[in-house]
């Protein structure tokens, strides 16, 4: 019966997680309205020439890394990448939460900067380019950087410790389990549309 009792159930865990990520929706709210006002401040106000400077430079660094890529490596590349920095989002969280909320701004402004010159360039219209692959990779980024606030607000809870390996544990389950997931398929969209050059 213990053996039972004990049998793991992926079932299970997903629904733990997708519990404990509902729980956590002031987290995520905060992380999408620092974003969205940081994303609004990189679309409507220009850019400073020493930031716009290192955001081209970013930019052409990618271009020239993914230049001549297959479907498949593009893919990997993208995948890789987000799960990264969705990653580093996260654990980097057990600093007070602090890195969640600048990565937020971080991500947030270059969106903005990268729809106004899409806009500029092609009109409104063609910011449907980012819509597709946006449905998953945004709330994968989103989730991430949240858990890493809710880490990082553990820190102040009067049974810290305690507190501090229940969230770490949790929210390395809802990273696995709903994540990663996500991030795939951002990256085969992602990925497919760019080899395609849509």
């Amino acid at each position: 019966m213990d053996m039972k009792k004990n049998k793991f159930s992926l079932k299970k865990e997903y629904q733990k997680s997708w519990n404990y990520l509902k729980s956590s929706k002031k987290f995520i709210w905060i992380v999408i309205g620092v974003f969205l006002a940081s994303a609004l401040i990189g679309f409507f106000i220009p850019a400073p020439e020493i930031i716009s400077d290192k955001i081209f430079e970013f930019v052409k660094e990618i271009l020239l890394e993914t230049k001549g890529m297959s479907q498949n490596q593009l893919i990997s590349f993208i995948f890789l990448n987000n799960i990264q920095s969705s990653f580093l989002g996260m654990v980097f969280g057990v600093f007070f939460g602090i890195f969640p909320v600048i990565f937020s701004i971080a991500n947030g402004y270059l969106l903005g900067f990268v729809a106004n010159l899409a806009v500029q360039d092609g009109g409104i219209f063609s910011l449907w380019r980012i819509f597709p692959h946006g449905i998953f990779e945004l709330p994968a980024i989103f989730i991430s950087l949240a858990l890493g606030l809710k880490i990082g607000a553990s820190i102040f809870n009067k049974k810290r410790f305690s507190k501090f390996n229940e969230n770490f544990i949790s929210c390395l389950k809802v990273f696995v389990l709903i994540v990663i997931p996500l991030l795939i398929v951002a990256a085969i969209i992602e990925g497919s549309l760019i080899f395609l050059g849509a």
